[in-house]
């Protein structure tokens, strides 16, 4: 997953900003980010301080391992030569 340019703390003092009555294309322009990003920021963000959205990071990295680690504990199946038991498996 891409990371952001942007610390927590900075995406927090931005979506204060536009709280306060900034506009959001001088937001945007001025911090160099696109008006899609600020939505959605706000979407996810709004209301948030600094612990919860700390918190929310440590969670969204504890399910993402944790669903790494059930696709890596899954035995891929590779296909024999003669395609005979690939197609056994298939059928189960």
């Amino acid at each position: 997953m891409k990371t952001s340019r942007f610390s927590d703390s900075q995406i927090i003092a931005i979506l204060k900003q536009a709280e306060a009555g900034s506009p959001v294309p001088e937001l945007c322009r001025e911090h160099g980010f696109s008006s899609a990003t600020f939505y959605k920021w706000r979407a996810k963000f709004g209301g948030m301080d600094a612990s919860l959205m700390a918190r929310l990071r440590e969670l969204e990295e504890e399910i993402q391992q944790t669903e790494s680690r059930s696709l890596l504990g899954a035995k891929p199946y590779e296909k024999s030569g003669s395609g005979r038991a690939w197609l056994a498996l298939k059928e189960r």
